[in-house]
């Protein structure tokens, strides 16, 4: 199943994306996409619920806009140089456990909203990212009982200011939190859509040319890893969203760096989770 928020900014409701592209209207189902649904097995009760009610289901316009898939979460979790050879473009050691860091959650828009250039911003990058959301509560959880706290998979785009991140005191997660700077989806889907989250490709494209493209394969710790690891630090809750990292290919990584100008386009994808296309806009 492919869940998807959808309408006004501020004012979105829940849908799904059937298998044949079709969006409908799930409100009737009567909960929106945050903790009490993810964490009281909402997935398996919307589609027993869908079985006899989804032809009553308004259909959704593909021209209505999408916004992120979930109600915002309590936490966005990110994992730095989780690929290899991504650690090496920006000059840093392979991480001998996972390098843990938060998006504030306010950074969250839709998949296909715009992107806005910080004020004072001169180094805006792109991220191409699998995450993942939780769907039930994780504490000391091991590695062999993770995936059972895993409800399904989103894409990312984790956007970084590279000044705000690395050239100024304190944690990255200055140049990480900017505002429109985490667009997810277009849907989230669940974890039976999804075979293998550890054989996906993900690309990105910056005005139609290709800067990222690689494959989950080249994880440096897997997801349930990473659920075990974190969850060894902080409760997970239901409709947490936790981000897996970016392959090479990231503006800071090239020779000379390059980085993000009004009036570009950004695009990405990871098979089996869609695509989504942001256009970058200036400060006002």
């Amino acid at each position: 199943m492919k869940l998807i928020r959808f309408g006004k900014e501020g004012s979105e409701k829940p849908g799904v994306q059937l298998e044949d592209g079709t969006r409908i209207d799930v409100s009737s189902f009567g909960e929106d996409f945050n903790e009490f649904f993810f964490g009281s097995d909402g997935v398996d009760r919307l589609k027993k619920w869908l079985e006899t009610n989804a032809d009553s289901c308004e259909k959704v316009s593909n021209d209505v806009r999408l916004g992120a898939p979930s109600v915002r979460p309590s936490k966005l979790v990110c994992v730095g140089l989780n690929y290899a050879k991504h650690a090496a473009e920006s000059g840093m050691d392979i991480p001998k456990e996972p390098v843990l860091f938060f998006k504030a959650t306010s950074a969250i828009v839709g998949p296909n909203d715009d992107v806005v250039i910080p004020k004072n911003s001169k180094k805006t990058d792109w991220e191409v990212e699998l995450a993942f959301v939780i769907g039930k509560k994780a504490s000391y959880v091991s590695k062999e009982n993770a995936m059972d706290h895993v409800a399904g998979y989103v894409l990312h785009n984790d956007y970084s200011e590279r000044e705000f991140q690395i050239e100024r005191s304190g944690q990255w997660v200055k140049g990480k939190s900017c505002d429109t700077f985490a667009p997810l989806g277009p849907y989230i889907a669940t974890q039976d859509e999804i075979k293998d989250p550890h054989s996906l490709n993900l690309w990105l494209k910056l005005n139609g040319e290709m800067m990222q493209n690689s494959n989950t394969s080249d994880f440096v710790f897997d997801i349930p890893t990473l659920v075990s690891y974190i969850s060894q630090f902080m409760t997970l809750l239901p409709g947490d969203i936790v981000s897996t990292g970016t392959p090479f290919g990231v503006g800071l990584g090239l020779k000379p760096p390059r980085y993000l100008n009004p009036g570009d386009t950004v695009e990405l994808g990871i098979d089996g989770l869609g695509s989504s296309k942001q256009s970058v806009k200036a400060y006002k």
